[in-house]
């Protein structure tokens, strides 16, 4: 399983998840940059994401959407505000109705995406950081650390099968 640790703290507002990939840094910046490869690694396996729109580069708007088993669909979106390609890259993710306009009542993340090179691999680390302790406290009550977990643990198959 490539998440190695996963810590929610209250105190800074933030979720963090650390992953060791057996990928090059770059290998994994793909996964990110394509919409076609993070759509396969973005919702976890039971609610897959589909990206509508995706471009890696700051200004830009990523909009998608993940199925639940019964199907229904889930919108999202990413403002991206930075990219160091490979990385890392910063954005605001939230939750969006089905045509994609931000639910201003829902938390917005504040994502910091670091990828760095470790014993010949990619060691990750995902940071969301939240405006309030309810806005975390939201979160964590539906599913986000596991959900993630779930959904960046698909990564080592996607890598394997290039």
């Amino acid at each position: 399983m490539p998440v190695t640790h996963v810590r929610h703290d209250p105190d800074n507002l933030s979720l963090t998840i650390t992953a060791e990939f057996a990928a090059p840094v770059a290998r994994i910046w793909q996964i990110y940059a394509d919409p076609r490869q993070l759509e396969k690694v973005w919702g976890p396996p039971t609610f897959p994401a589909t990206v509508v729109e995706h471009d890696l580069k700051p200004g830009t708007r990523t909009t998608y959407y993940m199925t639940s088993p019964e199907g229904e669909k889930y919108a999202g979106y990413w403002e991206i505000t930075s990219v160091d390609e490979p990385n890392s890259f910063s954005f605001l993710d939230g939750f969006a109705d089905p045509d994609f306009t931000p639910k201003p009542e829902l938390p917005v993340a504040e994502n910091v995406y670091t990828f760095a090179e470790h014993e010949g691999g990619t060691r990750a680390t995902y940071v969301s950081t939240y405006g309030s302790a309810e806005a975390l406290q939201q979160v964590l009550d539906m599913g986000a650390l596991e959900g993630a977990s779930s959904a960046i643990n698909q990564i080592d198959e996607l890598v394997g099968a290039r």
